[in-house]
């Protein structure tokens, strides 16, 4: 009975003090562990330089004027703007992200249209370890007439950009109140990775004049879009819907520790992670690592001894014996019992043997008869498979390729290469997708990368001409043409293999950041027209049978290692004299670039170059092919670029860059060129060996001054063109290139 009396006075007390050592771990020793409901674990730490935190940027500023006590972030974030901000209350901070109370972006009219109210969002973490999700964070618009955008500027790497969305509805009832933000009163943005600052606006294009009976304001925020539930009209109209979003909806950031990957700190003094703890890298593109502990262990892995072993068996995870090992445990069964001792399966007594015995051997027995009948089954599958695969082979025209290519027949692959090649076909291998089929990333034995392309149903009797474009395609040997290594006929779609393609297309790079990656300069742009313009011309004329590519843009226009033009994606071209035009009832091409003298006279070698002079109005401008969100004379680049030209605007339109960069002469008569590839009528259209002549002519301009140019003419021409241009920014244009004189024109802010 002292005995008994004794344990249960000291078990209450054995059970404080292990819950006291695994409370004391997560704070740093001697440090306070709370600020009112929220749990400070370290590598933060409570209070301004108190040496509770792995670096002051880590501090929490616990404000205890408060009732329940308030936690702030302390970043030190400077406020570059000038625009008032309050600082970051901290929710809820996790082993890998912080959540802070929100804030938003807002703008509230009279009935008559005039602006009541308005409000800005502006988030900055002020350090490139705290970064906004991406994963978890949108940006998020509420309104029937608005307009949201979000922009970042001044990041360490250089990089400025915007995001938004835009809402239109005219009648309350159209609002959707299922819980969704569909774009009907409530549209989503996303973000990309590693943000550190964001600025949210919020503008209406009718300052809600027609849709104030029900909805006088816009709203956005930047937040845990899981968090929110958009609940309709009356999310319009509630007067607690920004205390909801504020108390509800937080900001989601990611931290990291300082600014190395886990394989540059892990030697040195600065590395952070304690004992069974593993490093993880961030994710945000910025550097910077977290600890976490390894599977089995628990505590914080930032502070010493470093992370403990779990008991897992005082969680009774076994039906016999449990013993606990470091980072595991393994279930026995006790004596005179057999079995593992697993949850569930147990332990059982010998004197059950000869039952187990017996079930033994019938298990046994019936798995020797399924293995039977599973080879059985396997071989009959692989010979209906080697069947098939011979069947699609003919009726792809393997032999006929055969015939065609006998000295050339290590070009065509079989399915088990490309397969290996995809790791079957792994929806990660996948580089894109088309109307023609999908392009995967293949790694082939010899270790070169290729990208596979598997097309569309081929139609029987389109084997032959299908046979022969392969045949052909293989013969072409032009720089700036991808390269077709060879294809595989076992599958039931042909299979096309090219040569690997590494910087992506021309249209991402005209289109990212409004055109402006560094490299893309006038001369480069030019110098990729050029190339272009040769590879379409070598197609037309050099090869045996002309090639009509008929699906020419800047997306099917790719970019190598050194920024050099090729040529891709002949899944819609043809092989065929040029006086024979392609009448076929299913036009190809893409909107915006398709030839609109096609539909009556069909394809010709001029629908090429009609969709060649897009793709340098392109160049010219950084505009979209088509862009719906243009008034109506803008939307086609083609009508708009041709009408700019006639009416003497040339210079409004054009590129800022190719503003400055290029010299009157030169845009000009690039401007007449691509007009000229434009004209409605093909027979009035140049060839494309014409298109390239001209074009290698026009590079020639920037390796000769304007020494018989009268260039105070050249400067006041150029400044009337462009004066009644409008922009957001100051444009220096420079009328002459490599040379040491030069003028400029400085257009003023509207």
């Amino acid at each position: 009975m002292a005995f008994l009396a004794f344990m249960l006075l000291i078990l209450p007390l054995l059970a404080m003090s292990i819950e006291s050592t695994n409370m004391s771990n997560i704070a740093k020793p001697g440090c306070q562990m709370k600020c009112g409901n929220l749990t400070v674990p370290y590598p933060f730490g409570i209070g301004i330089d108190a040496g509770c935190s792995i670096h002051f940027i880590f501090d929490i500023i616990c404000d205890t004027s408060s009732d329940p006590p308030i936690a702030y972030l302390n970043t030190g974030a400077s406020n570059v703007l000038n625009i008032p901000t309050r600082a970051a209350e901290v929710i809820n901070i996790s082993t890998s992200q912080i959540r802070v109370r929100n804030t938003l972006a807002s703008q509230c009219y009279e009935q008559n249209g005039e602006l009541a109210s308005q409000e800005i969002m502006f988030i900055n973490t002020g350090v490139p370890f705290f970064m906004l999700s991406e994963k978890d964070n949108r940006l998020t618009l509420i309104g029937c007439d608005d307009l949201a955008m979000g922009f970042v500027f001044s990041l360490n790497d250089g990089r400025n950009f915007s995001t938004g969305c835009m809402t239109t509805c005219s009648r309350g009832k159209d609002v959707s109140n299922n819980g969704t933000c569909s774009g009907i009163g409530c549209c989503q943005a996303v973000i990309p990775k590693g943000l550190t600052t964001f600025l949210g606006l919020v503008s209406s294009p009718e300052n809600h004049t027609n849709v104030w009976s029900f909805n006088p304001c816009g709203y956005a925020f930047l937040g845990d879009h899981e968090k929110f539930t958009f609940r309709g009209v009356s999310d319009f109209t509630d007067p607690n819907f920004v205390s909801r979003v504020v108390n509800d909806v937080p900001i989601v950031i990611d931290w990291a520790i300082g600014n190395q990957s886990c394989s540059e700190v892990r030697n040195s003094t600065a590395y952070s992670c304690k004992e069974h703890s593993l490093c993880v890298d961030s994710e945000s593109g910025r550097g910077g690592y977290r600890c976490i502990c390894e599977e089995g262990y628990e505590g914080n892995p930032y502070l010493s001894p470093g992370c403990q072993d779990i008991d897992e068996c005082a969680k009774n995870p076994c039906d016999g014996i449990c013993k606990n090992s470091p980072g595991g445990f393994q279930c026995s069964c006790p004596k005179g019992y057999f079995g593992d001792g697993q949850k569930g399966r147990g332990c059982q007594k010998e004197h059950d043997f000869p039952i187990l015995k017996l079930s033994l051997g019938l298990g046994l027995g019936l798995l020797s008869l399924l293995v039977s009948v599973t080879w059985i089954y396997f071989s009959i599958k692989r010979r209906k498979i080697l069947k098939l695969r011979e069947k699609f082979f003919q009726q792809n025209g393997g032999m006929l390729l055969k015939q065609q290519m006998s000295s050339n027949l290590n070009k065509v692959f079989t399915t088990e290469e490309l397969k290996k090649a995809t790791n079957n076909f792994a929806k990660d291998r996948i580089l894109g997708a088309g109307a023609n089929g999908v392009v995967y990333k293949g790694v082939l034995p010899d270790q070169r990368i290729v990208a596979i392309k598997k097309s569309k149903k081929l139609e029987q009797n389109q084997v032959e001409e299908f046979i022969n474009e392969v045949v052909i395609l293989t013969q072409i040997n032009h720089k700036n043409v991808v390269k077709l290594l060879g294809c595989c006929l076992e599958a039931e779609v042909p299979l096309l293999v090219y040569e690997y393609i590494s910087h992506g297309t021309l249209h991402r790079h005209i289109h990212t950041n409004n055109g402006e990656m560094p490299w893309l300069s006038f001369q480069n742009r030019l110098r990729i027209a050029v190339e272009s313009a040769d590879a379409f011309s070598y197609l037309h004329n050099t090869t045996t049978i002309p090639i009509l590519h008929r699906d020419i843009k800047s997306a099917n226009i790719l970019l190598d290692d050194y920024y050099t033009a090729k040529i891709a994606d002949f899944g819609a071209s043809r092989l065929r004299p040029f006086d024979q035009a392609d009448m076929s009832s299913l036009i190809p091409g893409t909107l915006g670039y398709l030839d609109p003298e096609c539909i009556q006279m069909g394809l010709s070698d001029k629908s090429d170059v009609y969709s060649f002079g897009v793709v340098l109005a392109e160049l010219l401008t950084g505009r979209e092919a088509i862009d719906l969100t243009l008034p109506n004379r803008e939307k086609s680049l083609a009508a708009h670029f041709k009408a700019s030209v006639k009416e003497n605007r040339l210079f409004q339109i054009l590129h800022h860059r190719v503003l400055k960069e290029g010299s009157l002469d030169q845009l000009n008569a690039i401007g007449e060129l691509v007009v000229r590839c434009l004209d409605t009528k093909g027979e009035e259209r140049p060839t494309m060996r014409e298109v390239a002549n001209e074009l290698e002519g026009f590079t020639q301009y920037n390796t000769r001054c304007w020494a018989h140019h009268d260039q105070e003419n050249d400067q006041l021409q150029m400044g009337e063109m462009i004066s009644e241009q409008k922009d957001l920014y100051i444009v220096v244009m420079h009328t002459s290139t490599n040379c040491d004189t030069s003028s400029s024109v400085h257009q003023a802010l509207d």
